[in-house]
């Protein structure tokens, strides 16, 4: 029971922290393009490359630190289904051009920014 209360917390702050940080990103490079949305799941992506090198691999992290911090913190702080509703929308409105960036950006760059994090992490803690 303490396990799932500890990833309710993560996924409370995980959810606020996204919508702080997509809305700042937003506001600095405007609607035009889903770029919050993105911004979230890159960040995210390298942080739980990270964090996962370094919970696995190390004691640093306890086993329940590790699944509030990856399933609760970072699983509500990125946004896969508003990236899907994002993507759809752009599809509705016929920008197909926007709708494949944004699906080739998230998928190459969160699967790149996963690795940056691990190989910082393994840097960092071996």
């Amino acid at each position: 029971m303490q396990r799932f209360l500890w990833i309710c917390l993560g996924g409370a702050t995980g959810s606020g922290l996204r919508y702080l940080v997509s809305g700042w990103v937003l506001r600095l490079a405007g609607d035009s393009f889903p770029f919050g949305t993105l911004s979230v799941n890159l960040l995210g992506s390298f942080l739980l490359g990270g964090l996962m090198h370094v919970g696995l691999s190390t004691e640093a992290l306890s086993p329940t630190l590790r699944i509030a911090a990856a399933t609760g913190l970072l699983g509500s702080f990125t946004t896969y289904s508003t990236f899907s509703y994002e993507t759809m929308r752009l599809l509705q409105e016929g920008a197909w051009g926007q709708a494949t960036l944004n699906v080739a950006l998230t998928v190459a760059a969160c699967l790149a920014a996963s690795y940056a994090g691990f190989l910082l992490a393994r840097w960092l803690v071996g």
